[in-house]
């Protein structure tokens, strides 16, 4: 029998290990730095659960890292170019949007690349708010229109339009037509916090 790559989610659990012990943290540290059950946590680490991405992003804030690079392999290998068949793509399980990491991973670039297919009327807020290190977005619409609130500040994106943002406040997407949106989300971290 050949070697069945990691599922997704045992690809997520691999990463929230290795990232809470590069970190030193136990699972009640964990829990507590990022509003996150100690006990869904250890669920997640052994690939049991399928987190929702306003969970994932509360433990990505947690461990100080992009939400992307979460579903990054635990050893991936480096190299300029991702291929469009060695992309992961997950689906969150509550609002049902799909991402697809399209950055080569196991590169030091601070720059992730997203592309998200965001449902009709799907709606997903994250809660966090200021990052460290200081975590930059641009959201730039291909296809559809979509409604991004940072703090109280309401954007409308349609295609072609791009928001650039900080991620220092809650935040929200929403999709408010009968048509699937997608669009791609340009993430860079900055290990300095320039406000």
């Amino acid at each position: 029998m050949e070697n069945q790559p990691p599922s997704l989610n045992e690809r997520i659990a691999q990463r929230v290990r290795d990232l809470r012990a590069d970190r030193g943290l136990s699972l009640d540290a964990l829990a507590t730095h990022c509003g996150v059950s100690r006990s869904m946590i250890s669920l997640i680490e052994r690939g049991e659960s399928s987190p929702t991405a306003v969970l994932l992003e509360k433990l990505a804030t947690g461990l100080g890292v992009p939400l992307a690079s979460l579903f990054e392999a635990p050893q991936p290998e480096a190299g300029p170019v991702s291929r469009l068949a060695d992309q992961p793509q997950w689906r969150d399980p509550h609002s049902g949007y799909v991402r697809r990491n399209v950055s080569p991973a196991g590169t030091s670039s601070p720059i992730h690349i997203v592309e998200v297919l965001f449902p009709p009327k799907a709606r997903v807020a994250y809660e966090t708010a200021a990052r460290e290190p200081q975590v930059h977005q641009q959201v730039w619409m291909l296809e559809g229109t979509i409604e991004v609130t940072l703090g109280d500040e309401r954007h409308r994106l349609d295609a072609g339009d791009c928001l650039a943002l900080v991620l220092d406040r809650p935040m929200s997407y929403y999709n408010p037509t009968r048509k699937i949106a997608r669009y791609a989300v340009v993430i860079a971290t900055s290990p300095f916090a320039s406000r």
